[in-house]
């Protein structure tokens, strides 16, 4: 219930049924400020609605975290109230005021007693409809009086707490009440929180005064402009170093795998890696396979049991190469499937062919295959093995994917991966604990095993002989 309740405000606010109205409204405010600081909040500030009548507000099915509200959108949501709800209005305006200040004075996670907003957020418990938007745009937010003046018709009256309680409000003639609450949150005389908790005391009284008087009303608390401003770079001491700092780096592009097509995609490759060595000279092939329009793929060749991938590249160590990958797919009666395996993997160059035995690179042939390195040197795995010894040809792969059968367009399936479950690490620790265990049990029995005496001296009868047994 209490997830319910917070899903249903986090969403730009939406009514709250009379079981809800015992739940704590702060907690959302959390969910909401990254996305609001993030959307610009110098031009954002937060609006709470609520009203002493039902059913006010409908939820907004197309509002969402982060969501910032526009002038139009925010008619939709004070029509019904304005129109359908009590005639007397109050707007609590505040001179400043950010979601930020809910998230640092407010009393999340049900810690009342450090909130700065304790009358404000019993008032929303009680009010039987609610409205909570965490980020509206200033303009709507400047064009508010205006709205309300003209749906109201009545011209708004600034009054503070003492003149309120001279007013005397008619359930039946439209009022609207304007009570300016400040925020001095750069004076230095009185910190931030002190003064949301003054203005919070303010609106406790407000509404304990129309309580009194049993009068219907519907009250809104907003800022003219927000506390808090986003982080400019430029705007900061220092702005070239800081912008320097805080400079985003751009994600490394995902060029798409290799993809051999017929009749449908048949044979996906990729690696964020790939590299080859003739002798001593390593040539980085990454760029030149992945995400090229014309890669030369004659010769390969795919059917149900066997698929044939080859890469062909005209100036490579000054010759032209061609990698002939070859897949085979057999059924085990074992394990009652298919399975697919990298029988090899050729390198032709100047008429020579260098041979790498694959044969661990394997998997159902539903899944794809996927290792983090499939090399030929020793340090990475040396998952592909060269029939000759030493070779001159060096392969390295690094995030290494291939899939040849049941291939669904150009996406890979779930993929099998290399990596062991039981890691160095993991037999160690098992065979230490095997170790002490046997420790443990043997001393264990030793100590199960020890007898006491069960025959003693008696002073009054014959002296025991204790025959020695050689």
């Amino acid at each position: 219930m209490m997830a319910a309740t917070t899903a249903t405000r986090v969403r730009a606010g939406t009514r709250r049924a009379p079981v809800l109205c015992q739940m704590p409204w702060l907690p959302l405010m959390l969910v909401a400020a990254a996305a609001a600081a993030a959307a610009a909040s110098e031009q954002q500030v937060p609006l709470v609605l609520w009203s002493s009548d039902r059913g006010l507000w409908a939820p907004a099915a197309d509002t969402h975290e982060g969501h910032i509200t526009s002038d139009m959108q925010l008619s939709t949501y004070l029509d019904p109230a304005v129109e359908l709800g009590p005639r007397n209005v109050l707007l609590f305006l505040q001179d400043k005021l950010s979601i930020e200040d809910f998230t640092a004075y407010g009393g999340v996670f049900g810690n009342k007693q450090d909130s700065a907003f304790s009358n404000l957020e019993n008032a929303l418990d009680l009010a039987p409809s609610s409205l909570v938007l965490p980020a509206v745009d200033w303009y709507a937010v400047s064009t508010l009086t205006t709205y309300l003046q003209e749906k109201l018709g009545a011209s708004p009256l600034h009054v503070d707490l003492a003149t309120l309680r001279e007013l005397k409000l008619n359930a039946s003639i439209p009022a609207l009440l304007l009570i300016r609450l400040p925020y001095t949150a750069s004076s230095g005389l009185m910190a931030p929180k002190e003064v949301l908790t003054g203005n919070d005391e303010v609106i406790g009284q407000v509404l304990s005064t129309l309580k009194s008087e049993d009068i219907p009303y519907t009250a809104g608390l907003t800022a003219v402009r927000p506390s808090r401003v986003a982080r400019d770079v430029a705007m900061v001491t220092g702005g070239l170093g800081r912008q320097l700092l805080q400079r985003t780096v751009a994600p490394p592009a995902i060029n798409a795998p290799v993809s051999y097509n017929d009749t449908a995609p048949r044979i996906l490759f990729w690696a964020q890696n790939f590299s080859v060595a003739y002798g001593e000279h390593w040539e980085d092939l990454t760029s030149r396979t992945f995400g090229v329009q014309d890669l030369n793929l004659t010769g390969s060749s795919w059917n149900d049991s066997i698929a044939r991938l080859v890469l062909t590249y005209d100036s490579l160590f000054g010759t032209m190469v061609t990698f002939k990958f070859t897949l085979a797919n057999r059924f085990y009666p074992v394990s009652a499937r298919h399975w697919f395996t990298l029988e090899n993997l050729e390198i032709h160059s100047n008429g020579s062919v260098a041979y790498f035995n694959a044969s661990q690179v394997t998997g159902p042939s539903i899944y794809s295959f996927h290792c983090e390195h499939v090399s030929s040197e020793n340090k990475d795995g040396n998952l592909l093995v060269p029939d000759t010894q030493p070779s001159l040809w060096q392969m390295t792969f690094r995030d290494f994917q291939i899939q040849a059968f049941n291939v669904t367009g150009e996406q890979f399936s779930y993929a099998s991966d290399c990596a062991g479950f039981f890691s160095p690490g993991i037999w160690m620790g098992l065979l230490t604990s095997l170790f002490m265990l046997f420790i443990f049990t043997y001393g264990l029995h030793m100590i199960l095993s020890l007898k006491t005496m069960d025959r003693f001296d008696d002073h009054k009868g014959p002296t025991i002989v204790l025959t020695q047994i050689v």
